[in-house]
């Protein structure tokens, strides 16, 4: 074999493994699709118990040894289940804004646009703080915390809510 073809194929190695490397953490980091909503479901109307559903799709796909993983694996990890709790933070959202009236509506636009702003804000002070690539991985931490925390609020609502409406 000539050096041009050994040259060529350890490019092409080269190619897969970087490919590899950058599809793989997105695959197992969606393992688990459905393992927040099982566990809010399974918590029931308990506030305590469905905050202890938080980090638990992101902790089964990092799994035991984080130091092991690259900041983009972890990243993918806290952004699956950040999108997990997202789905939810929009239903109840969507809960709440088709059952209330027009000021409340606009009341509760204004705490979410709030809301929002102040989580950018807030996570991305992380690398302002550390200025490097270990910024990314706490950066989706801090997204999925706080996206996470958001729903349990907004699902204790939509649950008062609709215990109101039954009444």
């Amino acid at each position: 074999m000539g050096i041009r073809a050994m040259i060529a194929q350890a490019c092409c190695a080269l190619t897969l493994i970087a490919a590899a490397a950058w599809v793989f953490p997105a695959a197992a980091a969606e393992a688990a699709p459905s393992t927040v909503e099982a566990c809010v479901r399974g918590a029931g109307n308990r506030t305590a118990a469905r905050e202890a559903c938080i980090g638990r799709v992101a902790t089964a796909c990092i799994g035991p040894d984080e130091g092991a993983r690259s900041d983009g694996f972890i990243r993918d990890c806290f952004n699956s289940e950040q999108q997990q709790w997202d789905r939810l933070l929009n239903v109840a959202y969507k809960t709440l804004i088709q059952g209330l009236e027009p000021d409340r509506q606009a009341k509760l636009r204004e705490m979410q646009r709030a809301w929002i702003d102040s989580r950018e804000r807030t996570c991305n002070f992380y690398y302002d703080y550390f200025q490097g690539s270990m910024a990314y991985p706490m950066i989706a931490n801090c997204m999925n915390l706080e996206t996470a925390r958001r729903a349990v609020f907004l699902m204790d609502i939509a649950d008062d809510f609709r215990d109101r409406v039954k009444q």
